[in-house]
C-alpha cells in the first residue's frame, strides 16, 4: 500500500505536534508518524509543572501541555500513525518515500512531497562517559528512571546516586525523595550546574540534595546489583584526582549526563550537519540542505523549554506546506548566507539565511560560558546593530531573539561579549522576543 501526502512530519512529541497542525493551517494534506502507541513524546512522562509559561501563559504539567497541542490535531483531524516504526527514507523524483512496519499493516510505505523530521533525542549512557566497571543492574539513563517512576509506577532504587547535572536528573533527584528514596548528593564533573536555575531551586535545594561540583563517578562496582560508586575530585582538564577517590553505598546509578539529537535515520540522505548542535544545518525556514525536508525540536538542537521547540515546530511545519505548494522559493543557486558566530557564543540556530526570502527571522544561540552584563551585536559588510544586553547568560539557558533580515549582506555574524557598547542599528533592527 503507498499513500501520497503533502507533508508527512516524523515524530509526534511537541515538535511534531506543532508542524502538523502549522502544515494543514497552511493547506497541506498532512500526517503525522509516530513510534510509540501514544503521542506526546516526552511529555506523557514529565508530570512535574512548569510546561507553557511563555505559550500558554500557564503552568502546566508535561501531560498538560501534550493534551493541548494534541487536542489541536484532534480537531482537525489529522490523522497520526501511532506504533509506526521508519524503517528507511529514500528520496526519488522531489519526493520522499518512507518505508515502515506496524503489527496492523505490516510493511508499507508513505510518499511525500515535504518532510518534517521531529525526532527528538537520545540520551548517553554510563558507557559513553567512559565510566568503568561492570554491567549491574540498577544503572539507568535520567529519562528511563522518570519513565519507570511517572509512567510505569516503579522505584528503580532506595539508595541512589545522580552523575550530572542536567535538569532531567535534577527532577529525577526530587522524584525518588518524594517517592521515599535516599538520594546521597547529584556529582557534576564541570565547576557550576547544568540545569535551569529553577530546577536548582526547586529540586535540590528544597529538598536539601547535595551537589557536588567539579566531582565525578569513575567506577561502578557491584555484580547482579550496584553495590556502590567510586566518586573522585577532577583537575581542570576534567581528569579525575586519584587522590581524592572514595566509596559511596548504594544500589542505583542514575546518569544525566547529556542528550543527543536523534538523526541516525537521515544520515544516509547526505545531510550537512552542525557539529555543535547534533542537528542538521537549517536555514531560517527551519529548512535543511536537502531541499523539501526539515527539521524541529530536539533532533535539530537541544531546547531547554517546550515552548521554543512548539515555535520551531511551527516554522518548519508552515514551510514544509508551502513547499509543497511550490510557494517556497528554491534554495538558491548562489551561496545561501552563513551566520556566523563569534566571541563568546557556543551556537546559533539557524546557521544560514536563504536571501531570497527576507522578513523576520527567529534565532536561537547558547552561550559559550556564563557571562555577567552580556552584549550581542549583529554584523556585516563593515555595519553593526546592537540585537540584546543581557544581565547574565549561562550555556545551558538557550536564548532566543528575532531580527528583520533583508536579504542583502554575503554573511551575518552574531557575536557575544562582556563588554557591553553603543551601536547604531544601519539598516538591522532587532525585535523583542
Amino acid at each position: 500500500m503507498n499513500e501520497r501526502w503533502d507533508v508527512v512530519v516524523i515524530g509526534a512529541g511537541p515538535a511534531g505536534l506543532a508542524a502538523v497542525v502549522a502544515a494543514r493551517d497552511r493547506g497541506a494534506n498532512a500526517c503525522l508518524v509516530e513510534r510509540e502507541d501514544r503521542p506526546g513524546g516526552i511529555l506523557k512522562q514529565c508530570i512535574h509543572d512548569g510546561f507553557g509559561l511563555l505559550r500558554y501563559q500557564s503552568r502546566l504539567t508535561g501531560p498538560e501541555y501534550a493534551h493541548r497541542e494534541l487536542s489541536q490535531v484532534r480537531a482537525r483531524q489529522i490523522p497520526i500513525l501511532t506504533g509506526v516504526f521508519l524503517l528507511a527514507i529514500r528520496r526519488d523524483d522531489r519526493r520522499f518515500t518512507l518505508t515502515l512496519q506496524c503489527p496492523r499493516r505490516g510493511v508499507f510505505e508513505l510518499t511525500a512531497s515535504s518532510l518534517v523530521a521531529a525526532t527528538g533525542c537520545r540520551e548517553r549512557t554510563a558507557r559513553q562517559v567512559f565510566i568503568h566497571g561492570d554491567r549491574p543492574a540498577g544503572v539507568y539513563p535520567a529519562g528511563t528512571a522518570q519513565r519507570l517512576l511517572n509512567i510505569e509506577g516503579l522505584l528503580p532504587g532506595r539508595r541512589c546516586v545522580v552523575l550530572g547535572s542536567g535538569d532531567v536528573g535534577l527532577i529525577v533527584a526530587r522524584r525518588l525523595t518524594l517517592e521515599g528514596a535516599s538520594v546521597e548528593g547529584v556529582y557534576e564533573i564541570k565547576p557550576e550546574p547544568s540545569g535551569l536555575d529553577r530546577n536548582l531551586a526547586q529540586c535540590l535545594d528544597d529538598f536539601h540534595i547535595p551537589l557536588h561540583l567539579c566531582a565525578t563517578v569513575s567506577r561502578i562496582h557491584g555484580r547482579g546489583r550496584v553495590s556502590g560508586v567510586t566518586v573522585c575530585r577532577v583537575d581542570n582538564r576534567l581528569r579525575p584526582i586519584a587522590d581524592t577517590a572514595r566509596l559511596v553505598p548504594c544500589d542505583t546509578l542514575i546518569v544525566s549526563v547529556g542528550l543527543i539529537p536523534e538523526n541516525e535515520i537521515l544520515r544516509g540522505l547526505g545531510l550537512e550537519f552542525d557539529p555543535r548542535t547534533g542537528g542538521p544545518l537549517v536555514d531560517q525556514t527551519l529548512q535543511t540542505s536537502l531541499p523539501g525536508l526539515f527539521s524541529c525540536g530536539n533532533s535539530l538542537q537541544v531546547h531547554d523549554l517546550v515552548d521554543h521547540v512548539s515555535e520551531g515546530g511551527e516554522i518548519a511545519g508552515a514551510a514544509a506546506a508551502d513547499h509543497a505548494a511550490g510557494r517556497l522559493p528554491a534554495i538558491p543557486a548562489m551561496p545561501a548566507v552563513e551566520v556566523r558566530a563569534a566571541g563568546e557564543l557556543r551556537q546559533v540556530v539557524p546557521q544560514r539565511l536563504n536571501p531570497a526570502l527576507p522578513g523576520r527571522v527567529v534565532l536561537w544561540f547558547r552561550a559559550r560560558r556564563t557571562l555577567e552584563a552580556a552584549a550581542l551585536t549583529a554584523g556585516w559588510a563593515g555595519k553593526s546593530a546592537p540585537i540584546g544586553e543581557y544581565a547574565s547568560l549561562r550555556p545551558p539557558e538557550m536564548q532566543r531573539f528575532t531580527l528583520e533580515y533583508s536579504g542583502e549582506p554575503d554573511h551575518l555574524t552574531l557575536e557575544l561579549r562582556e563588554v557591553s557598547g553603543d551601536a547604531r542599528e544601519n539598516g538591522v533592527r532587532a525585535v523583542p522576543a
